[in-house]
């Protein structure tokens, strides 16, 4: 089984549609700039702010442990899926 690097108490963003409201995760950056983990639901928001959540790694895989899929994913990658049952697809983040 594959494990995350980063220490299960390692910070990362969310929002509030995965942790309160249960969304299935479907959005995964793992950041080139800072090695920061992000993980999103398909929920449409207008400000980041008003969604935004900071939980621990940990909590977070508590949640959805089939992100354990993805532990390897390199700085400067994302991962999408459409829905619980399918596999992750990686591709390398476009630079801005």
């Amino acid at each position: 089984m594959k494990t995350f690097e980063d220490s299960l108490n390692t910070a990362v963003f969310t929002t509030t549609f995965v942790v309160k409201y249960r969304s299935v995760i479907t959005y995964v950056t793992h950041d080139a700039e800072d090695g920061a983990w992000q993980f999103f639901s398909n929920e449409h928001f207008d400000n980041y702010e008003d969604v935004a959540m900071i939980v621990g790694l940990g909590e977070i895989i508590e949640m959805d442990k089939s992100l354990l899929d993805i532990a390897d994913l390199p700085t400067g990658y994302i991962a999408t899926r459409q829905s619980l049952n399918d596999n992750w697809a990686r591709h390398k983040r476009e630079e801005k």
